[in-house]
């Protein structure tokens, strides 16, 4: 068996041009185009990659760039009253902050401040907890786990009564993605650095998500025969016959499980472009209940 492969590059361009064929419809009848906020804080350059990628979507969509750049030194109360004027500012369509921020920073307060309507990340508190409480819908599903409950879907994985696994459990992926799946009426173990026999319960998986930030981590002995595999890592490894002496690999052995399951992300070009399509997304919703 060779794993049909989960393009989530292919999907989340249609995604960006449907996109951007909105917002020029927007501009054609006089109208403005949404406007992203996106605030990092301090040097670290995996974040500073992360925000010029986000702004380059931007730009190739017709979403226009707010962009605050700020000094490590940076206080909670400097930075809770930027949130608070961007909260205010008609202009600001959707609100990003970039994460992590330095340690003396309250992350937890500062996303707890972003405007629910314009909390386009997903990581207000409220948002998330409407995720997990049933009859109730968040404003905003983070990304990451929007983007992967978009590809499971369009590749027609049978999620109602399924076995679904999840190893890792962030509050930015493994956390939210377990309760889409469960509140699409699968059955979801979460596994994580202390989960005893974890390959005997990864077998079990009919839907595999890889979320633990370990560089092929998952191996073929790991994985049921036909299943979903969905690989959020993405890690460096070192690599001689590169250029740049290294590549980037997920957290799923990626050539070996391939000849088990029967569809599976790469690493890249599988949950990535997704995450930031469904950013875009986001952006767009943000702008309807604007007008709403």
């Amino acid at each position: 068996m060779t794993a049909s492969i989960i393009d989530g590059k292919q999907l989340a361009q249609s995604i960006r041009e449907d996109i951007k064929r909105q917002i020029e419809e927007r501009v054609a009848q006089g109208k403005n185009p949404p406007g992203l906020a996106t605030i990092l804080v301090g040097n670290d350059p995996a974040s500073r990659t992360y925000v010029r990628n986000k702004h380059r979507a931007c730009e190739d969509v017709g979403i226009r760039n707010i962009s605050f750049e700020l000094a490590e030194e940076t206080t909670q109360a400097e930075l809770d009253d930027l949130v608070r004027k961007l909260n205010d500012d008609p202009e600001v369509t959707g609100i990003l902050l970039q994460l992590p921020l330095p340690e003396h920073l309250d992350e937890e307060a500062l996303l707890a401040a972003i405007k629910l309507t314009k909390d386009v990340d997903g990581f207000n508190p409220i948002n998330i907890g409407r995720i997990a409480l049933r009859g109730l819908d968040p404003v905003f599903v983070p990304c990451t786990p929007a983007g992967i409950m978009e590809m499971l879907r369009e590749y027609n994985a049978p999620l109602k009564g399924a076995k679904a696994v999840v190893v890792g459990r962030s509050n930015i992926v493994g956390m939210p993605i377990s309760l889409l799946l469960t509140k699409a009426d699968a059955t979801v173990t979460i596994c994580h650095s202390k989960t005893r026999d974890l390959a005997e319960i990864t077998r079990q998986a009919d839907i595999l998500i890889a979320a633990i930030g370990k560089a092929e981590f998952i191996t073929a002995d790991m994985v049921k025969p036909g299943a979903y595999v969905i690989d959020v890592g993405i890690n460096s490894i070192d690599d001689p016959s590169r250029k740049s002496g290294f590549r980037l690999v997920g957290d799923v052995a990626y050539d070996e499980v391939a000849q088990i399951a029967g569809a599976i992300t790469p690493v890249p070009g599988g949950v990535g472009p997704m995450t930031i399509a469904m950013l875009l997304k986001n952006t767009m919703h943000a702008l309807e209940l604007s007008e709403a």
